[in-house]
């Protein structure tokens, strides 16, 4: 009976990273950047699946904020962090990381990419979007 079980941890262990890598802005609460402004880690319990992705939520009222209305909530750039786009680079943002200008999300690469936007948040965010297409 041994060797069964061990055989099936072994069989089921590669698949719990490739579930994770389906979590959405790394398991953070998308609407609780906007709404709280920091990242929330979102509750397992409390998720929807959207566009091949599992969002997950701090609370029922957030899950229900974004499905009603997901693309206010999802990360501009498709999290895209908009320094790394202006220079030519475009790298995935940290949910760690991040900004909301004018409503919108953006996932930032690291605490400098944070510092630069901050000295022209809505002029750099309209490049980046401008280059993204």
């Amino acid at each position: 009976m041994r060797p069964l079980c061990f055989a099936l941890l072994l069989t089921l262990t590669p698949a719990l990273p490739a579930a994770a890598q389906d979590w959405a802005v790394g398991g953070f609460d998308p609407v609780g950047y906007a709404a709280s402004g920091r990242a929330l880690p979102g509750r397992s319990d409390i998720a929807t699946m959207w566009k091949g992705q599992v969002w997950h939520f701090a609370s029922e009222e957030n899950r229900a904020r974004f499905e009603a209305d997901p693309r206010a909530y999802a990360p501009a750039l498709d999290g895209m962090c908009p320094i790394s786009v202006i220079e030519g680079r475009p790298q995935p943002g940290d949910p760690r990381h991040f900004a909301v200008v004018a409503g919108r999300l953006y996932l930032l690469r690291s605490n400098a990419a944070e510092r630069q936007l901050q000295q022209d948040p809505r002029g750099i965010t309209e490049q980046a979007r401008q280059m993204y297409r």
